[in-house]
Formats: structure tokens, sequence, C-alpha cells
């Protein structure tokens, strides 16, 4: 596992957008990303923006062999600064749109409620490249991350749409706390400890 810095952002970018630009059923990523000729380039500006976030409120995990990432942020570091404020500016301009920021706002609000006061590691986001999908790579990178932070006090809380991440999730012992419908979509929210 190599723990990810900056210099390695084009590379996790690559990945992600890899991972999830043909993913057609319903998704955080759907929601916020308009399926239009501009799609890849608005993936690109999330994927970029998630990284960017969780350098500075986390921590960004590659695999070995480079071809999956793990994304994670500790809720104990998220604060606003002038520089999420840029980071949110931009992700607007260049992703989601004046149309969908209220959709998008309403989601962000719903999915916080869901999530734990107490102070929570959130993977934020995990793909593998399409072409190394079933080669096991971020199933090996979430077992190895799971092995360093396995003395954590602090719950892992991640939000997904997928039926197959909530199974995925569920075979790495996280339990199902809450589920939500109300944005047309079902959201789970799953807690390990």
């Amino acid at each position: 596992m190599i723990k990810a810095t900056k210099e390695h952002k084009e590379l996790v970018v690559r990945i992600l957008v890899s991972a999830f630009k043909d993913l057609e059923e319903d998704n955080s990523i759907n929601f916020i990303v308009k399926n239009d000729e501009n799609r890849i380039e608005r993936m690109k500006a999330l994927m970029g923006y998630l990284f960017e976030k969780s350098l500075l409120f986390g921590e960004v995990y590659l695999s070995q062999n480079k071809n999956a990432c793990l994304l994670l942020s500790f809720s104990e570091k998220e604060k606003i600064t002038l520089r999420t404020i840029f980071l949110d500016i931009q992700l607007l301009f260049k992703c989601i749109g004046i149309r969908n920021i209220f959709n998008v706002l309403k989601r962000q609000k719903l999915v916080k409620e869901f999530y734990p006061e107490e102070n929570h590691i959130k993977p934020v986001i995990m793909g593998a490249l399409k072409e190394a999908y079933g080669s096991g790579s971020a199933a090996r990178l979430v077992l190895k991350v799971m092995t360093t932070y396995k003395r954590n006090k602090k719950p892992v809380v991640l939000d997904t749409v997928s039926e197959y991440n909530i199974k995925l999730y569920q075979k790495f012992g996280f339990k199902i706390i809450r589920e939500e419908k109300t944005l047309g979509f079902p959201i789970s929210l799953l807690r390990l400890n």
C-alpha cells in the first residue's frame, strides 16, 4: 500500500474516472455528474475535488500495483477554510452546475444528518482501473487499510447507494444502520466498530 501525495493526483483521478465513468445505475456520482458530452471532464473535476479534500482532511492510499485507490476523511479534521471554499466554487462551475446545485446541497444535507456526532473515519470513495476489475487490487487495498486502522477506536462510517457496494462492505464487517429514500433512490449508511 502506498500513501498518496499531491504528485499522485492525476493517477488517482484516472483510477476513479475509469471506475465510475460507465456506471449507469443510480449512484452518488451519477447524481452529481450529468451524463452528457462533458461527462468525463466533469468527472475529472469531481474526482480531483475529492482527492484534494481527502488530502486536506484525511489520507489517500494506492494499491501497491497502482491499480486501485481509497480516499479517507477524518471528521475531527474537517473544517471550512479559504481553500475549501475555493475548491467548492471550482466544483460548482466545473462539475455540478447552477441547475443542479440545489439537488446536490439537499443530498449533502441529508447525508450529513446520517453521520454520527462522534469523531469517525469516512471512506470517501474507492475505485479500481476498469482493466483491473476482478484482480483483487481494491479488496487487498481495503484489507491493508483496515489492518492499519485495526486498533482504531473511532467508528468507520460510509454511505452508498449501490447494492453491490453494500454487499461488499458487509463482507468486511460493516452493518447497515440507516436507509433513506427521499431523494428518489435509496442511500444506505453503514458502520464498522
